[in-house]
């Protein structure tokens, strides 16, 4: 939305789109190390099902993506100095919770790569 917004042309977002074209991916994946079933999905690279008429694809979405907004599902972590919070991005929403103010945090990134792509 914010490239939208900026870019009146729609130069920028065809760039963005030429270099990093839309792909497809099932909704329900396997994961390479447990073997369970898991959704992959998340409300801001998902934009419909394939196979579903856009009204069933946008409803069916919207109650994924609320799930991940449902407190008993959620995994909290209680911060402290020196924590360390990991997780598996394959099968993890984060959802960042602003609940930390007048705190801060600051957070390092680290990505692990693996030897094919999910």
């Amino acid at each position: 939305e914010y490239l939208l917004r900026q870019d009146a042309t729609g130069e920028q977002l065809q760039a963005a789109r030429a270099k990093y074209p839309p792909v497809t991916h099932p909704v329900v994946r396997v994961h390479p190390v447990t073997g369970k079933k898991i959704l992959y999905v998340n409300p801001t690279f998902t934009t419909h099902i394939h196979g579903l008429p856009r009204t069933q694809s946008d409803a069916l979405l919207a109650q994924l993506f609320g799930l991940i907004t449902a407190p008993e599902v959620q995994a909290r972590f209680c911060w402290k100095p020196h924590s360390l919070a990991v997780w598996d991005n394959r099968s993890t929403q984060h959802y960042a919770v602003a609940d930390f103010y007048p705190q801060h945090r600051k957070l390092h990134r680290v990505t692990f790569t693996a030897d094919q792509a999910f």
